[in-house]
């Protein structure tokens, strides 16, 4: 592995994408940022750590979009709205945490946001709705029902959040360097192919 290695990683719900970068980090003993994004981002923009949970990869939220579209508070001109506010800290975070050292960033745009750095590995884990309802289902304790319900919103905010904010195409092959489907290699065999990548 090189110096300062980067890797991000965008998935499908259910995929596994997040146990990938668990297990990375362990084994090649750098650090992984997940929900550590929202954390540090909250700290230094001032704003609370569940607005930035609560938009954490949605482009909009209907309540927040109308206010952060409308006139500011004194009823005159515009304001920035939250939801760039938010992906602008979120931007921030991790160019400052990727300039750190090496790490593995999940989601959000990292692999956009990340791509003037080097070296860069960027990673996309996706399965069959199959696989990644049975997975969801057993995680959160839901239906399968649910699950799949969950999966398919995960899938659309993601996309529309990637879309929005990068002008590229979530999941499209051309944005990353490597696909992987669990649904047939599992997550043993991804975190392989990934290590194997920066030999």
């Amino acid at each position: 592995m090189k110096e300062n290695q980067l890797i991000t990683i965008g998935r499908e719900l259910g995929s596994g994408g997040r146990e990938i970068g668990m297990k990375l980090s362990k084994e090649l003993g750098i650090p992984f940022y997940d929900r550590e994004i929202l954390e540090e981002s909250a700290k230094k923009s001032g704003y609370a750590q569940e607005i930035f949970e609560k938009n954490d990869e949605r482009p909009t939220n209907s309540f927040l979009y109308a206010i952060a579209m409308g006139v500011n508070s004194y009823g005159t001109g515009f304001q920035k709205p939250l939801t760039l506010e938010l992906y602008l800290a979120q931007f921030n975070t991790m160019r400052k945490l990727a300039s750190e050292g090496p790490g593995i960033f999940i989601g959000r745009c990292a692999d956009y946001v990340l791509s003037e750095m080097s070296p860069i590995l960027n990673v996309f884990v996706h399965a069959d709705m199959e696989t990644r309802i049975k997975n969801t289902a057993a995680k959160h304790n839901i239906s399968e029902k649910a699950a799949e319900a969950m999966c398919i919103r995960s899938d659309k905010d993601r996309a529309n959040y990637y879309n929005y904010y990068s002008n590229h195409e979530w999941g499209d092959s051309r944005y990353y360097d490597l696909i992987i489907n669990t649904g047939k290699l599992g997550v043993d065999k991804a975190v392989e192919i990934i290590k194997t990548s920066l030999d």
